[in-house]
């Protein structure tokens, strides 16, 4: 019962981060003033539009004027632009969390929605197939080279991936994104430059589900390699840290054997800053997924947030922000379940 509430309490904890990032968020649209400028532009394009349309049935320049006056008055209603950002922008949090997201002004699904719900899980599942894919890879690369790189400390192989490691946390992902577009795109033709489809689609679940991995291939790749560096870095660092303590050096000395060594007294100990490192590493890596996927134009939720900047559409740019937290909040909670499995300490 106590681990239960335990988890409650941490899962309410969460919950409220969840609530504080997306107050952060209607702030900083409102305060900067963002909010207001885009939806003043949106009208008085409106506007524009429409007096050129009227001006030729309207010969009295008052009276366009004052059909020009009642529509902007009606817009700004619409808009809600006659009351302050800080009452207009908190209802929207709250339509957020509801899942009462609205409607785009001008973007829309492939299906032509323009509800910002289908928009934004239309792209969910394309987000989470391409860093999925690359988190699975990147884990297992990481898992397997660290753990041999730990166990040869001082070898060539260890201190190149020192170099290694370095370079591939400084490569910026959109730089990189590029780089392979360049290369086996454009210069040897071995691979789609971008897109998550051919033109026109194949038929047929298998054909398309191949075709998917196909276009996949450069951005996981890309994804893999600026992360894979800083994953071999840190399991070697923990499972090196874990294998100079005492109690592994006395179940050295009792002669158990080496790989029960390593598989039960130092991986089982240090699994669980391996996988908070895994867990929270999946969920950072949205942020670079945003540059990889506007890079290849991949339909994810990252181009989707790109978009909606440059559209300046602010009820698809909070809906996003309120995903991409709820994707932080379930892989932080999803991470307090496992440390009751992989650590017993906890359980007290």
């Amino acid at each position: 019962m106590t681990l239960v509430k335990t988890l409650a309490m941490r899962g309410l904890t969460l919950f409220g981060a969840l609530i504080a990032v997306l107050v952060l968020a209607v702030v900083v649209l409102g305060a900067t003033g963002f909010s207001d400028n885009l939806l003043n532009a949106i009208v008085s394009e409106e506007l524009r539009g429409l007096r050129q349309s009227l001006a030729q049935n309207f010969r009295d320049p008052v009276e366009l004027e004052n059909v020009i006056s009642l529509r902007r008055e009606e817009l700004r209603v619409f808009y809600g632009l006659d009351t302050p950002w800080y009452f207009r922008l908190p209802a929207m949090v709250l339509r957020v969390l509801t899942l009462d997201l609205g409607e785009a002004r001008t973007l829309r699904s492939f299906a032509g929605s323009n509800r910002v719900i289908d928009l934004v899980l239309e792209r969910l599942p394309n987000t989470i197939l391409l860093l999925t894919s690359a988190t699975v890879i990147t884990s297992i690369i990481g898992l397997y080279v660290g753990v041999k790189l730990a166990t040869q400390v001082g070898s060539k192989a260890e201190r190149g991936s020192s170099y290694l490691s370095a370079f591939s946390y400084a490569l910026p992902a959109w730089w990189m994104g590029v780089l392979m577009i360049i290369v086996f795109a454009f210069q040897f033709r071995l691979l789609p430059s971008g897109g998550m489809f051919s033109a026109p689609p194949p038929e047929g679940p298998l054909a398309r589900f191949l075709d998917v991995l196909w276009h996949a291939i450069l951005p996981v790749t890309t994804l893999v390699i600026v992360s894979v560096g800083s994953w071999i870095f840190t399991v070697r660092t923990m499972v090196l840290n874990t294998s100079q303590e005492d109690f592994v050096t006395v179940a050295r000395a009792k002669g158990i054997p080496e790989n029960k060594v390593m598989n039960r007294h130092i991986i089982r100990v240090a699994a669980p800053p391996i996988v908070t490192f895994l867990i929270l590493g999946f969920a950072g890596s949205l942020g670079g997924a945003i540059l990889t996927e506007t890079v290849f134009a991949w339909p994810g939720m990252g181009r989707l947030f790109y978009d909606a900047i440059l559209t300046g559409e602010e009820s698809v740019i909070i809906a996003l922000t309120f995903m991409f937290t709820l994707i932080y909040v379930i892989a932080r909670f999803i991470l307090e379940v496992l440390y009751v499995l992989l650590d017993p300490r906890v359980r007290y």
